[in-house]
């Protein structure tokens, strides 16, 4: 073998090493997961068939079992899937709702926003190389690592499964969550479609006829109706304004979990005017801030909010809301107010903190 076919040889063999390189780069950037939640345990739903259409045709699905977790957010995945999901078509058996209740959700996601938010990459940290922004279009494959990368692309898609068939569907992005839609699925009423789910359905979870019998009658809650969870889908145009009358107040990071599901983070210098929007009502806010260096200057104060009493507050503030957070000078209070009135909150719970911001007392 001559010097010349020695060196192709090596030439294709790093050829090939690269490919496979940029083939892993590549797929690791169209990677997600996907998680199934419910509102409560006694909610949980069993997916039988299942699969998450993609725009590149190839094959994703859901978590093996039921769903878990809260709403929005299940607690666990699992296997990456890859691809860019455009839709779902789901068979699932709910069956806290009666004998045989099998629901199916064949629906596409529109195409242009999933699109969009795939080239999003939402922030987690401050930026250190820049000045923070609520995103940047970075693409797929970015998680946020402090001190290198502030942001976070799409990593995970949610369903949340409520009664009578009710499905809301989120995007993850790391600290954020965004809802991308409420759907509709339908009741499987064809009695071949049904014993086909039933058979699929005792064969994947290995349950017994027997049980499966017992297990309707235990898991039944009469009347379960998805009112609550689409009363939580309520939006009102409004922001938080955080403000201190002391003279040494830096306000550095707002987090916001709302009722519907869905999770917002705001870093300076945006977080100090932040725009209206269209946004459900909070569930549990945090506010972080600084009036020194020292650590009892350094708190968070974090604020939870009933449903029922917060939405009639938002219903009679009107349309364009501010919710004005006032930190006494002292630090040691928090009063909350929609548009000047006092709002009523289940508790304001101030802590102290160790970390740093960009813009931090140093």
């Amino acid at each position: 073998m001559n010097i010349r076919h020695v060196l192709q040889g090596i030439l294709c063999f790093i050829l090939c090493i690269h490919l496979i390189q940029c083939q892993k780069m590549d797929e690791k950037k169209m990677a997600f997961h996907v998680e199934i939640s419910s509102p409560g345990t006694k909610y949980r739903i069993e997916p039988v068939f299942d699969k998450i259409k993609t725009l590149e045709g190839n094959r994703a699905g859901l978590p093996y079992g039921g769903s878990s977790g809260n709403w929005g957010d299940s607690g666990s995945s699992w296997t990456e899937q890859y691809g860019t999901p455009i839709g779902a078509d789901i068979t699932y058996y709910s069956r806290y709702e009666g004998t045989e209740t099998f629901y199916r959700l064949n629906v596409d996601f529109p195409v242009d926003t999933i699109k969009d938010y795939m080239e999003r990459a939402y922030s987690r940290w401050d930026d250190l190389k820049g000045e923070t922004q609520e995103y940047k279009r970075l693409g797929r494959g970015y998680s946020a690592s402090n001190g290198v990368n502030a942001y976070d692309s799409f990593s995970t898609l949610v369903f949340g499964f409520a009664p009578k068939g009710l499905v809301v569907v989120w995007l993850n992005f790391g600290n954020t969550r965004i809802e991308l839609g409420r759907y509709q699925a339908q009741p499987v009423t064809d009695a071949v479609e049904i014993a086909k789910a039933k058979e699929k359905y005792l064969a994947m979870y290995r349950i017994s006829p027997e049980r499966y019998k017992e297990e309707i009658k235990l898991a039944f809650i009469p009347n379960a109706s998805p009112k609550e969870w689409d009363d939580y889908r309520q939006r009102y145009h409004w922001r938080p304004v955080v403000t201190s009358t002391n003279p040494k107040f830096r306000l550095l990071e707002v987090l916001n979990y709302t009722y519907n599901g869905e999770k917002e983070g705001a870093l300076r210098p945006w977080v100090l005017n932040m725009p209206y929007k269209e946004r459900a009502i909070p569930q549990e806010m945090v506010f972080f801030w600084e009036t020194g260096k020292e650590k009892q200057e350094q708190l968070n104060a974090r604020a939870f909010f009933n449903w029922e009493k917060t939405n009639e507050a938002f219903k009679q503030a009107g349309n364009k809301i501010d919710m004005q957070v006032k930190i006494s000078p002292d630090n040691d209070s928090v009063d909350i107010l929609l548009n000047g009135k006092p709002l009523e909150t289940d508790s304001i719970r101030i802590y102290q903190w160790s970390g740093g911001y960009k813009e931090s007392y140093k």
